[in-house]
């Protein structure tokens, strides 16, 4: 048996404003633009995505699972990301490598440090 990791599903108030944001944090591509379903991807037909939808609550503790990134730059894609309403979070992590942030719905997601050449 085989799976394909198709997707996460990211639980949000306002998935379209959501998933518009990673959008612009990612450069991905939408695939589904629904009040209901806001689908993201790196292309339309690579996997996996991101899959926004509605739910009552907003989040009340830290995540259970984040995203890791591993930018070529990591104090300018903070910025970068901070720019774009990204804020710094606190989960208990102390003095780090990797800056912890969240989306404007409040979901924790690292940001490593930049990538080393293996010349």
């Amino acid at each position: 048996m085989t799976l394909e990791w198709e997707q996460v599903i990211v639980d949000a108030t306002d998935p379209v404003a959501l998933g518009r944001w990673w959008v612009e944090a990612l450069g991905w591509v939408v695939v589904t633009d629904a009040p209901d379903e806001y689908e993201i991807r790196p292309a339309p037909d690579r996997l996996p995505g991101l899959l926004f939808v509605p739910v009552p609550e907003g989040k009340t503790v830290k995540n259970r699972l984040h995203l890791d990134f591993r930018p070529d730059d990591q104090r300018t894609e903070v910025h970068r990301l901070l720019s774009l309403g990204a804020r710094y979070a606190d989960v208990g992590q102390g003095e780090q490598t990797w800056v912890i942030l969240t989306d404007p719905e409040g979901n924790e997601f690292c940001v490593l440090s930049g990538r080393v050449s293996h010349t």
